[in-house]
């Protein structure tokens, strides 16, 4: 397959900035902000100005980048460039906690400056791994859609849920980048966008990039998913994760394991695609994934206006777990796992780790 190009850019990276496309305004604005300190990087993936594992983490790596740049004329600039560093790498980490591409982006980063010393060669170090980090996760990207469409029958209709492509990763996209990927094959695909309460990343979002690459798109409601399962107007259902444990249960949008319940109960295939960065091969299960939890104002609010009584009381848990067993099959860059998937996601592993 021909390298597939991305209509929409999300990240612009310049020598002392970043440029993000702010996704709270889509999709009826298009309007970049201009980011320069890495607590601006920390405030845009806090507010959701950017967002989406994957691009989370590449945003994160830029943010490194701006750090380090900042020591040098900071404040502390007596303090050594390292120490600074670990503290600027804690603050993104912290950032948001259920997403792991974050923590394997910083980390990443801290371990390749580990043992420099000079100042000029710290940033650039750190400058040349954001840049390959964003590079890497579009080839990503592409490979999966590759390996996925394999998976997409023709004139499929696929239910997918909150957003998985450009404006999620560095490249075509995870769930996403499979139906981009089987729409260029010209595979007839019609996709089902779940709108994704409370933030509405679906109807906002996937929708928006499905009408900018020409793919036949239809808006549900959540509570809407289970009727058109039962109705056969779904053929199979196909999201990304944020986190996926070591046994291949999975973190993904609030909302997801639903869909995983709703699949099985109907005989519907469920995939999950996501990069390898995205496994947490230190975690035995999908039960030691943090869950964020997000201001009640997302529930309590829509387009910033109150819907129900202010001093009722909120969960909004941001991310759900789908256990290993409501799982068809996990869409990587290298392979399609299924069956065991304790087994199958070390095997990958020690045969990347061997490359």
């Amino acid at each position: 397959m021909n390298k597939i190009q991305s209509k929409i850019k999300p990240i612009i990276f310049e020598e002392n900035k970043v440029l993000i496309l702010d996704q709270r305004l889509l999709p009826f604005e298009k309007k970049y902000l201009e980011i320069t300190s890495y607590k601006e990087v920390i405030n845009a993936i806090k507010s959701m100005a950017i967002r989406g594992a994957p691009l989370i983490g590449i945003i994160a790596g830029y943010g490194m980048a701006l750090g380090a740049q900042e020591s040098i004329v900071g404040a502390y600039c007596n303090t050594p460039l390292q120490e600074q560093l670990k503290i600027i790498a804690d603050e993104i980490k912290n950032s948001r906690p259920t997403a792991i591409n974050l923590k394997w982006v910083v980390d990443l980063i801290l371990n390749d400056i580990n043992n420099l010393k000079e100042p000029d060669e710290i940033i650039n170090t750190i400058k040349q791994r954001a840049i390959w980090i964003h590079e890497d996760d579009a080839n990503r990207c592409q490979k999966i859609g590759e390996n996925g469409t394999k998976l997409i029958p023709q004139n499929a209709k696929i239910l997918t849920i909150c957003n998985t492509g450009s404006l999620a990763t560095g490249g075509i996209g995870t769930a996403f980048g499979v139906i981009l990927a089987s729409h260029l094959e010209g595979k007839n695909i019609k996709v089902f966008a779940s709108e994704t309460r409370p933030r509405q990343q679906g109807a906002r979002l996937t929708t928006f990039e499905c009408i900018e690459n020409g793919i036949d798109c239809t808006l549900i409601a959540d509570t809407a998913c289970g009727y058109l399962m039962q109705k056969k107007e779904i053929d199979l259902v196909i999201t990304g994760a944020d986190r996926i444990a070591s046994n291949g249960d999975s973190a993904n949008k609030i909302g997801t394991y639903q869909l995983a319940i709703l699949a099985k109960e109907h005989n519907i295939p469920f995939y999950i695609a996501a990069p390898l960065s995205t496994f947490d091969l230190k975690i035995k299960s999908g039960d030691e994934i943090p869950i964020e939890e997000r201001n009640e104002k997302e529930v309590k609010e829509i387009n910033e206006k109150l819907i129900c009584q202010k001093e009722v009381k909120v969960k909004n848990p941001a991310f759900d777990i789908t256990p290993a067993k409501y799982i068809t099959g996990i869409i990587t860059e290298k392979d399609i796992l299924k069956g065991n998937y304790k087994d199958e996601i070390q095997k990958v592993f020690n045969a990347v780790s061997v490359a």
